[in-house]
């Protein structure tokens, strides 16, 4: 009878090493077809006079709903009507997803036209490709600078601050009239002139 022994080692070292390759290439590889799910940016309402404004961020998945890490993401605004530039100067960015799948795109100053806005996203991998879009809509709205709102005439300043400012104002006004009132004493009457009565030698006529 045959030792079959020697045969059982390369055996198993093999079928270990097909299941280890299966696994990493599970993990790695991605399935056939992308996916873009939007996590944030979907819906917002962008002020187009501040760049305050909340970021739109993507996840890209595969088939089997795995995060796609190093995926490249671009993220396109419109070319007229309401749309804005990206930080790099133009109306398009190209990022590459972070180890959970995600890309990012914010930052972005607005050309002052309000309406909606259509945002358009591509990604690709291993010659994969997928598409989406986010709606969002740019508004006209009052001007923010370190905490404070104002409708961009008034150097910054709130209304309430205004408000408080020409109260401030007129209160002092009043109270220097009525201080310079009452330092001032009444005027004293004019003295009337004496009367004075000059004798004189009286003359009798004939009667």
């Amino acid at each position: 009878m045959r030792n079959r022994a020697p045969y059982v080692v390369p055996l198993a070292a093999l079928l270990a090493f097909h299941l280890f390759m299966t696994e990493a290439w599970g993990q790695q590889a991605p399935g056939r077809n992308l996916q873009i799910v939007v996590a944030e940016g979907e819906g917002a309402t962008n002020n187009v006079r501040s760049r305050a404004n909340k970021q739109v961020v993507v996840r890209v998945d595969d088939d089997n709903h795995r995060p796609v890490v190093g995926a490249a993401v671009s993220f396109f605004l419109p070319n007229d009507g309401p749309s804005g530039m990206f930080m790099n100067g133009s109306t398009s960015l190209t990022t590459t997803t972070d180890g959970r799948g995600r890309a990012f795109a914010g930052g972005i100053s607005f050309n002052q036209q309000a309406g909606p806005m259509e945002m358009r996203i591509t990604a690709s991998y291993a010659g994969q490709t997928a598409s989406a879009t986010v709606m969002q809509t740019n508004v006209v709205g009052p001007v923010v600078t370190g905490g404070s709102t104002s409708s961009g005439g008034g150097g910054g300043m709130s209304t309430g601050t205004k408000i408080l400012i020409i109260a401030l104002i007129a209160g002092g006004a009043a109270a220097g009239a009525i201080l310079a009132t009452r330092g001032k004493s009444s005027p004293a009457p004019a003295a009337t002139p004496p009367v004075t009565i000059t004798p004189g030698t009286p003359t009798v006529g004939a009667p």
